[in-house]
């Protein structure tokens, strides 16, 4: 990847708005560049903007660098084409929060989910996940200085209350990030290598997906995410966990 600033960058899925947008907006706060990955080009822009008024606010010598990519994470090939994109115009990530994602229709149990539906979810919450980590992280790896966090649910988990029936999509496909999660930090060292990959569950948060209804605000549940990015890591620290409000979580 290329090199451009002397700031640490982080690379944020579904950043343009609600959970994604908060860790990007405390990001941009703490001093990072940003590069925003979302579906909706207008949404991101207008974020964007508002990420480098953050930064001018902070009296700094120099603005943030805020850049935007535009892709439907639906679509496998133009995933691998953005992760190309990112590659040529952007150094090395010390962050990458993956934030995007999907929930099921309402009535989507095993047994009454249709291919479609199945193959939507899965592709967001899931094999996109994958592609960007599989894309981005390398390099992450090779410099021995990167923080890789996932947004996953509690409804993925294994164990402990309501982790099954109903939203099959959904819960398969977080349960897959969660198993992704896992496998990639024991390949990776658990940390010992100075990379670190971890999940984290926002809870029920106002979102546009949580809706306004929501107990938890959006800045509650991307806080875990902030703090993973951030974080002092000391030998015998954990990696490869799903965490909620800082606390490792049976999944």
């Amino acid at each position: 990847m290329n090199s451009q600033s002397s700031r640490p960058l982080a690379i944020i899925s579904g950043g343009s708005r609600g959970l994604g947008y908060h860790v990007a907006r405390a990001l941009v706060a703490q001093g990072f560049d940003i590069a925003l990955i979302a579906k909706d080009a207008q949404r991101l822009e207008q974020s964007a903007a508002e990420l480098r008024e953050v930064s001018r606010n902070q009296n700094e010598e120099a603005e943030a660098h805020i850049s935007t990519f535009a892709c439907d994470l639906e679509q496998p090939l133009l995933v691998r084409e953005l992760i190309g994109s990112i590659e040529q115009s952007l150094p090395t990530p010390s962050v990458l929060v993956l934030a995007h994602g999907v929930m099921s229709e309402k009535m989507s149990k095993t047994l009454k989910t249709n291919d479609s539906e199945w193959r939507r979810v899965m592709a967001i919450n899931l094999d996109s996940v994958f592609q960007l980590v599989n894309g981005i992280a390398p390099s992450m790896v090779e410099a021995r200085n990167g923080r890789v966090i996932i947004f996953s649910a509690c409804l993925g988990r294994m164990s402990g209350p309501g982790n099954a029936g109903g939203l099959a999509p959904y819960r398969i496909s977080k349960a897959g990030v969660n198993a992704l999660v896992r496998n990639l930090a024991h390949e990776t060292g658990l940390g010992a290598r100075g990379f670190l990959v971890d999940a984290t569950c926002p809870n029920h948060s106002r979102t546009d997906m949580g809706g306004p209804d929501a107990p938890r605000s959006a800045e509650e549940g991307s806080a875990t995410a902030i703090w993973l990015a951030t974080r002092e890591f000391n030998s015998g620290d954990t990696t490869g966990v799903l965490w909620e409000d800082q606390q490792i979580i049976p999944w």
